[in-house]
């Protein structure tokens, strides 16, 4: 005797979507997305400053021109990883300042 077990070839299953409704989840997202934006802004303000340093020579000192030779790889990594650490908090969560 063989046993034939039979499966429903169509299931449905429905969309899942999160639970966002927690009391302190809006919070958390405000607070994170400050943070973000917080450092995004400061490592830009480095790149930016290095960059500077480093593009024209009269604009700063050579102890500056050293320290942005020295940092400018270690600032666009974490400008790199902020930017990813960003984009993926908004595509999850959706990137809100609080404004």
């Amino acid at each position: 005797m063989r046993f034939t077990p039979t499966w429903p070839t169509d299931v449905n299953v429905p969309d899942i979507e999160p639970d966002f409704s927690a009391p302190f989840f809006q919070g958390f997202q405000t607070v994170a997305s400050y943070i973000l934006a917080g450092a995004l802004l400061v490592v830009l303000i480095m790149l930016i400053i290095a960059g500077a340093a480093l593009a024209f020579r009269g604009l700063a000192s050579d102890r500056v021109r050293t320290w942005a030779g020295e940092n400018i790889l270690w600032i666009f990594i974490a400008a790199a990883v902020l930017g990813a650490a960003s984009g993926l908090f908004q595509w999850f969560v959706n990137f809100d300042f609080g404004f």
